[in-house]
């Protein structure tokens, strides 16, 4: 194995793992902190991805995570540890980013890491240490009103000084266009003068495969998937993913604007129903019930055409859910994906970092296997569920995790073609 990274939610994991998937390396996703039997798995290949969720959680938790899987990963020889967060530094000031980053550079002993968010192919880049998305500054993008983590600040230096008692410092865009050898050297001088956390300036792709270059030796690098584009392309090809028959099924619990425009081409192609917002608080289960009859009707009228289930966008206008609503979509749509699971469900496509991961536990999926990227940052993967129920048995289905605010207008339809 060359790297191993601990991502901070599920759709995360799967992202960075599709980057990896891209530069020709074997990848899997392990969902959850490492436990006995992984090494099953992961012999064999290139880079693992530990998904836990803990960007939301509280910082001493995501904290005593990290210590884990941190003492885990040091006892690799010659692995690079990569912790990954979001594109869009998804942290508050009083987030875990800051917690997170610190206990996997204790655990491996690293003497500074880089703090590289960009991902250019999905808008997000940081120029002058400031984040952007696509032409937004970020604290004037959509996510400034995220439900759960609003972010009001634009500044990655700053942002991250408020989360972590280490030196934070700037490398700008000037530095990293000199080249490796130069970026380096800048980087070495900086951990000289005391600076531990180094936020680099990265608009392009070619800027990322300069950050790695410089970075190949480093024992600890964070960042979102963005900095995984730049790893060094393996001659090997992974093998294509393979396929599993069954029916088809959208649940789409994100209210992002991009998720909003996929919902939009959705509804125009299959058979559709919107979550309703005030049900979904008050009795997910009831509500999962019904519109699981609702969806084996529409199966039954065409076996192989999805079926979309979204949350009411519209009915919230330009609110946000509240945190009670968007807790009571992710228990709906993981009741919903197991029920359809049991009804022949094969192939789930599901929108939103924090569905994702609920509707993976729900499922009981421990292992991810990707395969090749449907848009920058989304891929479809096959997911294997190790004795869900005591039974002895395995089971697999395929899975597409798609972060809220990734992918294109029209993904929820090509999406099929790439399976």
């Amino acid at each position: 194995m060359k790297i191993a990274a601990l991502a901070d939610d599920v759709t995360g994991a799967t992202d960075l793992a599709g980057s990896w998937r891209g530069r020709g390396l074997r990848t899997v996703v392990v969902l959850g902190e490492p436990a006995e039997g992984d090494q099953l798995v992961t012999d064999g290949m290139d880079a693992v991805v530990y998904a836990v969720k803990i960007r939301s959680v509280p910082r001493e938790q995501a904290r005593l995570v990290a210590v884990h899987v941190g003492e885990v990963l040091s006892a690799l020889d010659g692995v690079q540890v990569y912790d990954k967060y979001c594109s869009t530094f998804d942290s508050t000031p009083d987030g875990n980013i800051g917690p997170i980053a610190d206990a996997l550079a204790d655990a491996v002993g690293a003497g500074r890491a880089v703090v590289v968010p960009s991902m250019p192919g999905n808008g997000r880049t940081v120029y002058q240490g400031h984040l952007f998305v696509h032409q937004q500054l970020l604290s004037e993008s959509p996510m400034r009103d995220h439900p759960l983590n609003p972010m009001r600040d634009s500044d990655v230096v700053r942002l991250l000084r408020a989360q972590t008692s280490r030196s934070v410092g700037l490398v700008p865009l000037s530095t990293v266009r000199q080249g490796p050898e130069a970026l380096r050297q800048a980087l070495d001088d900086a951990q000289a003068a005391g600076s531990f956390y180094l936020v680099v300036d990265a608009i392009e792709n070619s800027d990322l495969e300069i950050i790695n270059a410089a970075t190949a030796q480093d024992a600890l690098v964070t960042g979102g998937s963005g900095l995984a584009l730049g790893a060094q392309r393996s001659s090997a090809q992974p093998a294509p993913l393979r396929a599993v028959d069954g029916h088809r099924l959208i649940l789409a619990g994100s209210a992002s604007t991009a998720t909003r425009g996929q919902v939009a081409i959705g509804e125009s192609a299959y058979p559709t129903r919107p979550l309703d917002m005030a049900r979904v608080a008050e009795n997910p289960a009831a509500l999962a019930e019904e519109l699981i009859a609702w969806v084996r009707d529409r199966w039954r009228e065409a076996p192989e055409r999805p079926v979309l289930i979204h949350s009411d966008a519209g009915a919230l206008g330009e609110n946000a859910p509240t945190r009670e609503q968007s807790e009571g979509v992710e228990s709906t749509l993981s009741l919903l994906a197991r029920h359809a699971y049991d009804s022949g469900a094969r192939q789930i496509l599901i929108a939103g970092g924090e569905t994702s991961g609920a509707v993976i536990n729900r499922l009981g999926i421990r292992y991810l296997e990707l395969g090749d990227e449907v848009d920058p940052g989304v891929s479809w993967a096959r997911g294997v569920a190790l004795d869900p129920d005591g039974s002895g048995t395995e089971w697999e289905c395929n899975v597409l995790l798609k972060s809220g605010n990734f992918g294109s207008d029209d993904l929820f339809v090509k999406a099929w073609d790439h399976l």
